[in-house]
């Protein structure tokens, strides 16, 4: 692999947190490198970040905005830049709910203009945007594999929308214009210098005054964390080994709960958790995981090497030598803190707003109660003495999103489990808080984005959807609850016994026949081996569909998106109609295997022309063979009728699939007029 040696290095943001670190590693390795650091001296941003590498002959500092075309254009040309590394944002997400625009002109006009002007000049050999792990939005809980650099960006906050944005911009100036981009998405990162905005140093400011450490929600959110010297190395890494059109993730799999560095940050100061720790009020949304593939870069040759008790330490030490290093930051370290980017806000002593969330040990308790109430996943709706209470898994994905729904609407207590699948410790934590009458398990590996995924991750999908579904049925038979697992149809194919087009479907009786997908395969063996508890109810659901034709899940919305469909009548899924029904086969304590399908067949199609007729008049599609389909995916596609006259019988009321599509889906998505 060929390494790539920079002249001359603009580096934006530079007297910030993350961009210092890199800036002064840069010059003190590199000497024969001309490092230019462009900052506006921004309320998170500090020149004394840079004070290592002041005396140095090959630094210079220039103050000014990423906004300014004209500066950055001379910029280039006179100091003959060939490397751009791009830190320059706004990044603190409790400020982008309150003054998004700011966030809009910083992190997306801000890289628009130096986009423009690497376009210009001419002179780029490296651009290297610096992204968020934010971007890939929440990660399911239980995903055993973070998100790999391919995967599909969800942002869920302004902050990580504007940096989305931003990460589209650069990719299109890197197809269109040629220029030789690489973007970076990054845990987060703690250490010395840091604007106590952030967590770690927040807590660590707080603990230091003996002042109360308020955690947003329950404290049950996991983040990564690594050290800033460990991600300086990453980006020196990156710069002269990354790959132009490449990005990289920067990211550990160690994983840390908030309450649990609030725990460990009070260990050190000699702290008692319960007279210090404070719950407040959640965000507007407080995405529960993010989780990252650090595979990619490793290749490259970089590796963690601080631990978190020793990087925790050093910075302690840090903050603890350096109390006035930031000036007044009372307002910092509020819960939610306040717009000191914002224009107009004049700032004053905030110290008493916060000594205001002290209270007795006792009232700690209480309070410590009454938050953990107040954020509970449990509908407040719910009669105090219910029949009923749900332990739900797969809280971020589409099933266990939507009978989260359905329990709000039934007034049906519920919360959604913390625990990994594979850790029978935290599941049994689980039941022990939740005190759950029945739990539904709708987590599980599907694929990213889909079931071609799992052929080169088998063991992450082994993992999840055997092993994690055995142990979670094993905890729940030995709990004596009913488990109802969200399992799949995919697991036969047409034969000569079961013919397409002939109306004869398999039945839960039937021994599964389709093994042309690794994903199939574990779904399948997972089956056969739940046979042996009988405190368990599964539901083969196959091709979800559901009234929400914006979800990119949807197979309605899949096969509207592609040029070219296979045309093979399927068994097919309503979630609308059949969720609902779920829930009520818990209720009547309903076991053993169901196949989880509306009555009868509806081919891709027949499907297509209600689209047509309901949504779109214009749409137009062509179809192509299950040889040319094999072509341009990596695992073959089931293709089967399920018989659903167990499920009829029990629940009479349940549509046709047909009827159930235009009842439920294309009546109430319906654009086209009826006259």
């Amino acid at each position: 692999m060929a390494t790539y040696e920079p002249k001359n290095i603009l580096i934006t943001g530079a007297a910030g947190f993350i961009a210092s670190h890199v800036a002064n590693r840069l010059i003190r390795s590199y000497p024969h490198y001309k490092i230019v650091v462009l900052d506006k001296i921004d309320y998170c941003s500090n020149l004394k970040n840079l004070n290592p590498s002041r005396p140095s002959p090959n630094f210079k500092f220039v103050k000014g905005d990423i906004a300014s075309a004209d500066l950055v254009n001379y910029l280039l040309i006179t100091e003959s830049i060939d490397t751009i590394m791009h830190f320059a944002a706004q990044t603190h997400v409790d400020n982008s709910f309150g003054n998004s625009f700011e966030f809009t002109k910083n992190n997306i006009y801000g890289t628009h203009v130096l986009l423009e002007a690497c376009k210009v000049t001419g002179q780029i050999r490296r651009f290297i945007h610096v992204s968020t792990d934010e971007v890939y939005g929440e990660t399911d809980e239980d995903a055993v594999v973070g998100n790999h650099e391919a995967s599909q960006l969800l942002p869920t906050n302004p902050y990580s929308a504007t940096k989305a944005g931003a990460e589209m911009l650069v990719m299109a100036y890197g197809r269109s214009y040629g220029l030789p981009v690489i973007t970076t998405r990054g845990n987060n990162v703690y250490g010395p210098n840091q604007f106590p905005e952030k967590l770690i140093p927040k807590f660590i400011l707080l603990a230091m005054k003996g002042l109360p450490l308020p955690i947003h929600g329950d404290g049950s959110n996991v983040r990564s964390y690594l050290y800033c010297e460990d991600v300086a190395e990453a980006f020196e890494v990156v710069l002269h080994k990354g790959e132009v059109g490449h990005v990289y993730n920067i990211g550990t799999v160690k994983e840390r709960r908030v309450i649990d560095v609030a725990s460990d940050i009070c260990k050190l100061f000699g702290l008692d958790t319960e007279k210090v720790i404070r719950f407040v009020e959640n965000r507007p949304f407080n995405d529960q995981r993010y989780f990252l593939d650090d595979q990619k870069l490793k290749k490259l040759g970089w590796a963690e090497r601080t631990t978190w008790e020793e990087g925790l330490k050093k910075t302690i030490e840090w903050y603890t030598s350096n109390p006035e290093y930031w000036g007044d930051v009372a307002g910092a370290l509020l819960p939610h803190p306040r717009m000191l980017m914002t224009p107009g806000v004049e700032r004053h002593n905030w110290t008493e707003e916060i000594k205001s969330l002290a209270s007795s040990p006792a009232e700690a308790k209480e309070c410590n109660t009454v938050a953990a109430a107040a954020t509970s996943n449990s509908t407040s709706s719910a009669p105090q003495k219910a029949t009923y209470k749900f332990l739900i898994y797969g809280k971020t994905g589409w099933i266990g999103g939507l009978l989260g729904k359905i329990c709000e609407k039934q007034s049906i207590p519920y919360e959604y489990g913390k625990g990994r699948l594979q850790e029978r410790s935290q599941l049994l934590q689980d039941i022990r808080n939740v005190k759950p009458t029945h739990v539904f398990n709708a987590a599980g590996v599907t694929g990213r984005p889909n079931v071609d995924w799992c052929e080169t991750h088998k063991q992450d999908t082994i993992r999840t959807n055997v092993v994690g579904t055995l142990n979670l049925a094993d905890v729940c038979r030995e709990q004596g609850l009913l488990m109802i697992n969200y399992a799949t149809g995919c697991i036969f194919e047409y034969n000569a016994e079961h013919p397409e087009g002939s109306g004869i479907g398999f039945k839960e009786e039937d021994t599964p026949n389709f093994v042309g997908s690794f994903y199939s395969k574990t779904k399948a063996m997972v089956e056969e081996l739940l046979k042996d508890y009988d405190n368990v109810c599964t539901l083969r659901v196959r091709m979800p569909i559901s009234s929400d034709l914006s979800n990119p899940r949807n197979f309605i919305t899949k096969i509207a998106r592609y040029d070219k469909v296979v045309n093979i009548p399927n068994s097919m899924t309503i979630l609308d109609e059949l969720l609902p029904i779920s829930v009520e086969m818990a209720k009547r304590d309903c076991r053993g295997i169901w196949n989880f399908t509306n009555p009868g067949v509806v081919s891709h199609n027949e499907i297509l022309e209600m689209y047509k007729e309901y949504i779109n008049p214009d749409f137009k599609w062509t179809n192509f063979t299950l040889e040319e389909q094999a072509k341009v995916i990596v695992a073959p596609r089931s293709n089967n009728e399920m018989d659903a006259s167990k499920l009829k019988s029990e629940f009479p009321e349940l549509l046709s699939i047909k009827e159930s599509l235009i009842k439920n889906v294309f009546e109430p998505n319906r654009k086209v007029s009826t006259n």
